[in-house]
């Protein structure tokens, strides 16, 4: 009726790229009649039948239609309109007693405790941010351009303490997100996961269903909103995804036919020990597609500028936190999932080829090779990778007491042994702040003012570094305490103490990293960086240059990890001249003890570090400076 050959045929192949636009219940007109189409995907039913109110919840009034081999079923009500709660009722084969699942291509849902699908639209929603979107198809993927990412979980980042601290809507977030953003420097924002999850301690990484927006939130079209403003105010917007798993809930993916459907028979294939979730069984056509099609369904349907992959690690190997037995080999007797492999392959290629301007990122743990690399050449696609190993040495140097550092001094220069093996994004992720880790605040050494100290020294190295840079909410303003998603950020905390300081940092931080082109425009080639000095551990300094596309253009950022303030300390500089100190972590202004080089210095023509002209500097204590030649 509403499905063609076509279709079917490229779903059971698994290169229907577009099927969200037919599966699931979609508003249709059918003999001049207005209704509601319904198709699922149900191989292993005997029956299937759409209920809800407007039948009394009654499988015998829709019976729904096979469509040939496809394991599809389909089914045409007159009458509905948007807003009606459904369900799918299935009976197995074997006649085994019928259920209830959710719409795996539903649109919108109930609010939970609620857990039906609601009838909803397409394409309805009048779209303004026709200038980025064109930006963003004819620039392509642009590697030179600036990006500081502000991670955000939605429910929790400010709440409205005049009615039950509940948490903002969309629109609402819109109104107060999107300036604070702007104002603080930050390019893009990247949401945890936005999609339907019943199970709020999930953070969202436990999806129900993978078309829908968070209901408590709003409606598809206010996420749709903020989505559009955020494009209209020079915003990019990430979305993290979450493909490597899913939960048990009854309404969902798990056994959805009666059958082992999306995810592995075997529970040493199909099931997250860590997690009590199910794996997704990339080795099956419908499934991939089912993935891909919701990948292309966000960056298109929402405007979305690009995807962050959760847990990629997980995906790869399928001795993934499995002790020996726990697994089964691939069929070469290895541990790499050879099916994940392909579909993340597939995943990238499609992304990049149907919405081109598009980013796709893996949070991958490991020393997997070429994960942002071309898929041409046997990488797996992603453009960006997170820099797990660089975090975890700089947050490991950056808690020790500073008369310990001289000894962890390869904490600070180990990563740039293999900081061009991949497009590195540089993350402090939410992930860093819960479950006892300790706020950025608190990982700091010495006391409340060393603590600030070290923060702001740290963002500094974190901005001076190659790769592009995330900070998750609160980091900015240095929260005391650890996130939790029951409550709003520590917003108090900016009428006293360190916090507006560090707040007032990071803003500058952000917009001289937009404004030199050689802290960001050459992030993963070697030519982009250069140290001057990284061998200093004793004074625990390190200094060194970053370029951009013309090299003359260049940045010089010296890092002073100890709380002595260093006066007459030389460096070498590639031309004589007059520095200009860009930027000061110490700076009044910031918290600091206003130890400087009052605005900038000349050169001195004294050998340094290889150079025929070198810098006599004053290094604030816990401090770092950014400096740059100048015509003065």
């Amino acid at each position: 009726m509403f499905l063609t050959d076509t279709d079917c045929h490229l779903w059971n192949e698994g290169h229907w790229r577009r099927a969200w636009e037919k599966l699931g219940a979609r508003a249709i007109e059918h003999d001049g009649i207005a209704g509601y189409h319904f198709a699922v995907w149900a191989p292993g039913a005997a029956r299937v039948s759409v209920v809800g109110q407007f039948n009394q919840w009654d499988g015998r009034e829709h019976p729904m239609s096979a469509v040939g081999s496809s394991g599809i079923w389909e089914r045409f009500i007159p009458h509905l309109t948007a807003g009606e709660a459904y369900k799918f009722e299935i009976q197995p084969h074997g006649g085994g007693p019928f259920f209830l699942k959710a719409d795996p291509f539903g649109l919108q849902c109930e609010v939970p405790p609620h857990d039906a699908s609601l009838t909803s639209t397409l394409n309805t929603y009048t779209w303004r941010d026709d200038a980025w979107m064109t930006a963003r198809r004819e620039g392509g993927t642009r590697l030179d351009q600036p990006m500081a990412i502000y991670e955000v979980h939605p429910s929790s980042w400010r709440r409205a303490p005049d009615d039950g601290h509940r948490a903002l809507d969309w629109r609402e977030l819109a109104r107060d997100l999107i300036p604070y953003v702007v104002e603080r420097g930050f390019t893009h924002i990247e949401f945890l996961p936005v999609m339907e999850h019943p199970y709020e301690p999930s953070w969202g990484y436990q999806v129900t269903g993978y078309f829908a927006t968070i209901s408590r939130l709003g409606s598809p079209d206010d996420f749709r909103y903020l989505v559009d403003e955020c494009h209209r105010a020079g915003i990019g917007v990430i979305l993290d995804w979450v493909p490597g798993h899913f939960p048990k809930d009854a309404q969902g993916l798990r056994r959805f036919d009666g059958t082992a459907l999306f995810e592995h028979e075997d529970p040493r294939q199909g099931e997250h020990q860590d997690w009590g979730t199910l794996i997704f069984n990339y080795g099956r056509h419908e499934v991939r597609n089912f993935l891909i099609t919701n990948a292309l369904f966000w960056l298109e349907s929402f405007h979305i500028d690009g995807l962050r992959v959760d847990a990629v690690a997980s995906m790869l190997y399928l001795d993934y936190s499995r002790k020996e037995g726990e697994w089964v080999p691939n069929r070469h007797g290895g541990r790499e999932n050879l099916e994940a492999i392909d579909f993340l392959r597939e995943l990238n290629a499609a992304t990049h080829d149907e919405q081109p301007g598009t980013v796709m990122i893996a949070e991958e743990s490991t020393a997997f090779p070429a994960v942002s690399g071309p898929t041409w050449i046997g990488g797996l696609g992603f453009t960006f990778k997170w820099n797990m190993g660089w975090m975890h040495d700089i947050l490991t140097y950056a808690g020790k007491d500073p008369i310990y550092r001289r000894w962890e001094h390869r904490h600070l220069t180990f990563s740039m042994l293999y900081a061009f093996n991949e497009n590195f994004i540089l993350p402090f992720s939410h992930d860093e702040v819960v479950h006892g880790k300790g706020s950025m605040l608190t990982k700091m050494a010495g006391d409340a003012w060393q603590k600030a100290a070290n923060l702001r020294a740290l963002y500094a190295f974190m901005y001076a570094h190659p790769g592009k840079k995330l900070m998750f909410m609160g980091c900015e303003f240095g929260q005391w305490r650890e996130w939790t998603h029951e409550r709003s950020l520590d917003w108090h905390l900016l009428d006293g103490g360190y916090h507006s300081e560090i707040l007032k940092f990071v803003t500058d931080l952000n917009h001289l990293y937009q404004r030199e082109a050689a802290l960001h425009q050459v992030d993963f080639t070697a030519p982009g960086f250069e140290w001057i000095d990284c061998n200093d551990s004793d004074a625990s300094v390190v200094s060194l240059i970053r370029r951009a596309t013309d090299p003359e253009d260049s940045v010089i950022a010296v890092v002073n990890w100890t709380p002595i303030v260093r006066e007459g300390y030389r460096i070498g500089v590639p031309e004589a001249g007059y520095y200009q100190e860009l930027l000061n972590s110490d700076a009044t202004a910031y918290g600091g003890s206003n130890v400087g080089n009052q605005g900038g210095l000349h050169t001195d023509a004294i050998p340094a570090h290889g150079r025929d002209h070198s810098l006599s500097l004053s290094l604030p204590p816990l401090g770092a400076i950014f400096l740059k030649r100048t015509d003065k």
